[in-house]
């Protein structure tokens, strides 16, 4: 039997593909995957397809099981998966449509320096940020707090952090959901994520998840970039992170809980990792105020940080942060489900939106946005891989139109981890790194070939699709100079 998915795939145009909600019965609507023909090929490999299908199914979807041009296999749906339920019929939530890492999400600091500037203090800025930023698996961080304290995060998220010092007002309203979502209910915690979380504020974690110093190299919009403040050869500093163990356990914990609902609702769902309930049921309502306080306690793990980064940055230039510019352009959410307006066959209905692998993109003009992006849409921010770029873009009218304002999350991977390290020479990856002038620092040998360029998709083609569909508009990109990896 082959490898390749042998689904249908109708052609849209250059950069959307269907799968009729004919290809099984039970589909409610369409597959739709944002990809060209390059991108295709590896997305038809992975199989992620019938999860793109398999997602048709959940009650209550409307519109269309959408993909991103970043998606891979993953659990229950595919990662890059955006879709949308009305909750005011018999719409669902369901924890894989958010994933395990909730919240896991970017945000990019700009600096006043030049590459030129700065380009020898590189080596010993990764070393002092290695040595100041807790990394690696179940790292455990300098910012302690009480069991109190641990209950206000899961309420306040990133306020909490900028109340104790953390931070500074501005870099609330630089953050989605102004670093908080309302309704957070840490009654809704398990013990077991409790005791997974209590350590881990301000640290980095394992696996994806990184910190890097960037050079941008490419601008594509003056006008925007003149708006945020971005000029060419600008240092920026990218932190990519999550709600670590606490937000996995969370999702582990309903999603077994859920299974018991898809008889209770006589649900039925090809995939038992799609377990689900009604969003208006307790088991919905339970999930999703648990699921807030772990975008919380995500949204104020990278506020930490950030701080800590800055720390870092003072320690080895010496002056304070203010001076050196470093100000956050955005933080936004990669895992996660939002109480949303979207008009759907010209008729506005309130969904419940879950971007798993995905980022919102909302256009210029969104009244959910600060008073700072209203005009020139949301900061979207899109990291590659180690060895390639990232992206600021901004997010547009169509992805309104077309995706819910969603937009994809990075690169997507082509290999497991299993597989990289099987077929990637770590001291050649170094070398070719190193060639490429990046330092790399990383809590052990094996987590640096996990990352390798080579299990991943080219930014360059995720991006290019998204910019061309329409979906999210390119500012500017990114080179990595400085990486330091869990």
């Amino acid at each position: 039997m082959s490898d390749i998915w042998q689904g249908p795939l109708e052609k849209i145009d250059e950069w959307r593909w269907r799968i009729p909600k004919s290809y099984k019965a039970g589909m409610r609507v369409d597959g739709i995957i944002y990809a060209d023909e390059k991108l295709l090929k590896d997305i038809r490999a992975d199989k992620a397809p019938e999860q793109v299908a398999n997602v048709a199914f959940l009650p209550g979807i409307v519109k269309a099981s959408l993909a991103m041009p970043d998606i891979h296999w993953g659990y229950g749906p595919s990662i890059g998966a955006v879709f949308a339920t009305d909750i005011n019929k018999d719409g669902i939530i369901t924890p894989a449509g958010v994933g395990f890492d909730i919240n896991c999400g970017v945000r990019l600091l700009k600096t006043n320096f030049q590459y030129e500037e700065i380009k020898d203090k590189i080596k010993d800025l990764i070393y002092v940020l290695f040595d100041m930023v807790p990394a690696g698996v179940g790292s455990k961080g300098e910012i302690r707090v009480s069991e109190r304290e641990e209950r206000e995060i899961l309420v306040k998220g990133a306020r909490w952090a900028v109340e104790k010092g953390y931070g500074i007002e501005e870099d609330l309203e630089c953050t989605e959901e102004y670093g908080a979502m309302e309704g957070a209910d840490p009654l809704a915690v398990s013990e077991r994520a409790y005791e997974r979380g209590k350590a881990q504020s301000g640290t980095l974690g394992s696996g994806n998840h990184f910190l890097e110093i960037q050079v941008i190299d490419q601008l594509y919009d003056q006008e925007l970039c003149d708006e945020f403040g971005l000029t060419l050869g600008q240092i920026t500093v990218m932190i990519h992170s999550g709600s670590r163990g606490f937000g996995y356990q969370i999702c582990y914990d309903y999603t077994r809980s859920m299974i018991q609902s898809l008889s209770k609702y006589k649900i039925s769902v090809p995939d038992r990792q799609l377990a689900c309930a009604p969003f208006n049921s307790p088991e919905g309502k339970k999930y999703f105020s648990a699921m807030k306080c772990a975008a919380n306690y995500a949204w104020n793990n990278r506020q930490c940080l950030m701080y800590l980064v800055r720390k870092s940055f003072e320690k080895v230039f010496g002056i304070s942060w203010q001076k050196m510019g470093m100000y956050l352009i955005y933080d936004v959410a990669h895992n996660i489900a939002k109480v949303e307006k979207h008009t759907v066959d010209g008729k506005e209905m309130t969904l419940c939106v879950h971007r798993k692998g995905a980022t919102r993109a909302f256009g210029p003009g969104h009244p959910a946005l600060p008073k700072i992006y209203k005009d020139t849409g949301q900061p979207v921010i899109i990291p590659g891989d180690m060895g390639r770029n990232s992206y600021l873009l901004v997010g547009t009218q169509k992805a309104m139109e077309e995706t819910f304002g969603s937009t994809c999350h990075g690169a997507g991977r082509v290999k497991s981890r299993t597989a990289a390290t099987k077929s990637i020479n770590i001291d050649e990856l170094l070398r070719q790194l190193e060639a490429k002038g990046i330092t790399i620092k990383a809590t052990g040998r094996n987590t640096i070939v996990e990352e390798a360029p080579q299990a991943y998709k080219d930014v360059n083609d995720v991006v290019n699709v998204v910019h061309n569909a329409g979906i999210s508009k390119r500012v500017c990109r990114m080179r990595p100079l400085g990486v330091i990896k869990g």
